[in-house]
């Protein structure tokens, strides 16, 4: 759907929402193409309120767990500290895709050991791989 390479020590958080600007799916027939997820589902390293109320305002629905330190902040601050966000459990289990997509991945020497040293060329076996992969 979309590929944004970044340098390594960059987090993936900052990533998200430029990430979901560069998805563009065509539909079958005329028209504009979707631009935004049914439903986004990610690990707790993106449950931050600000990516949370990033996501609401562009009205895509999350299924995000909550960090404890999150979970404990909300609790020591009572009644003031607000319901916790909406967490579905049976969508959150299909993330394991994604993770075993990422795997796969990792089974192609030429990504894994990095080879290419060039981002162009990287993004491109990437992309090759990725085909290959959806093609099986």
């Amino acid at each position: 759907m979309s590929i944004l390479l970044t340098p390594g020590q960059a987090g993936d958080n900052p990533q998200l929402l430029a990430l979901l600007d560069a998805i563009r799916v065509n539909g079958p027939g005329p028209g504009r193409p979707r631009k935004r997820p049914e439903v986004l589902i990610a690990d707790k390293g993106y449950a931050h309120d600000s990516t949370r109320r990033a996501l609401r305002q562009r009205g895509i629905r999350h299924v995000i767990p909550e960090r404890t330190d999150q979970v404990a902040r909300r609790a020591a601050r009572g009644s003031v500290g607000g319901r916790p966000p909406a967490f579905d459990k049976v969508i959150y289990k299909r993330r394991n895709v994604v993770e075993r997509c990422f795997n796969r991945f990792k089974q192609w020497r030429d990504l894994a050991t990095r080879y290419a040293k060039r981002a162009s060329l990287y993004r491109s076996s990437l992309i090759l791989i990725a085909a290959i992969i959806w093609l099986r």
